[in-house]
């Protein structure tokens, strides 16, 4: 049976329900259509692309349009989760209507369901704006990637009872804003479970311990892809790098033996269409 499509009012329900929202991060058509067939409510196109898929150092660098042909992509992929995707470094910071703008090409260019925003009291009035036109809209506090600069680099938030409380009040206002769900990375699991419980809206964590109403993690993090990254966060469902790295290895083996293509995987002429075999000259 063809499953039903996760909607945004499919998220307060399972949050009164108490039933956890699982999400991955996703960028690309062949990841999505296998995610499609999975038990995944949401997927997210993130900005961290720029490191995932382009080899950035950070997100930064990632555009408007490198996040539409990704989304894209996914959409093709994944018609049954709920597709959120970030908009980019600048892609909202400078202006309201630059923002509602780039959110729109987002929906109308992407596909896609719900736009993400990093950032905390000085995006209210963005997300209000975009929530007024009909984008439901994803906030985005704590560890900020957008903002690695401003802070020092990737460090977890929310550590002192100063900063857990600005974390809490930034969670109220995004929700008083017209968020429909609020993404949080990078802070204690106290401070985490405590935004969680003073909001209506779900809260999906990443980094944040397991009291969030649902999770998410990057499929290549999730799938082992990448040796070298291993933050605490991280559970690795598998261990893909050295599955793939063999199988390719095997495969250039067979290659330089002769071993494939085997007579099995090639194609002949039928015995009528056969072409005379060419006769060495004496």
């Amino acid at each position: 049976m063809k499953q039903a499509a996760f909607t945004i009012p499919h998220l307060r329900q399972r949050k009164g329900a108490g039933e956890p929202i699982t999400m991955v991060t996703c960028y690309d058509y062949s990841f999505a259509r296998i995610m499609d067939a999975c038990d995944i409510d949401c997927i997210l196109v993130g900005d961290s692309l720029g490191m995932v898929m382009q080899g950035q150092d950070s997100t930064l660098p990632v555009t408007v349009d490198d996040m539409i042909y990704h989304s894209k992509s996914v959409a093709r992929g994944a018609p049954h989760p709920l597709l959120v995707v970030d908009m980019p470094f600048l892609s909202y910071q400078a202006s309201v209507d630059h923002a509602v703008y780039n959110a729109g090409r987002l929906l109308k260019e992407g596909q896609a369901q719900a736009v993400k925003l990093e950032g905390g009291e000085e995006i209210l009035p963005t997300i209000k704006k975009i929530v007024s036109i009909g984008i439901p809209v994803f906030g985005h506090i704590g560890l900020q990637p957008q903002s690695v600069h401003a802070m020092g680099g990737y460090k977890i938030q929310g550590k002192t009872k100063t900063e857990a409380k600005r974390l809490k009040d930034e969670a109220l206002a995004i929700e008083d804003a017209g968020a429909c769900c609020l993404v949080m990375e990078g802070m204690p699991a106290e401070v985490a479970q405590q935004i969680s419980e003073s909001l209506q809206i779900p809260t999906i964590g990443i980094g944040c311990g397991a009291h969030c109403d649902g999770q998410v993690l990057v499929i290549q993090d999730l799938l082992g892809m990448d040796s070298r990254f291993k933050p605490k966060f991280l559970r690795r469902y598998a261990e893909l790098e050295g599955t793939i790295r063999d199988a390719v290895n095997q495969y250039a083996k067979d290659v330089r033996g002769h071993d494939f293509p085997s007579a099995e995987e090639s194609f002949f002429l039928e015995k009528s269409e056969q072409i005379p075999s060419a006769k060495k000259k004496s």
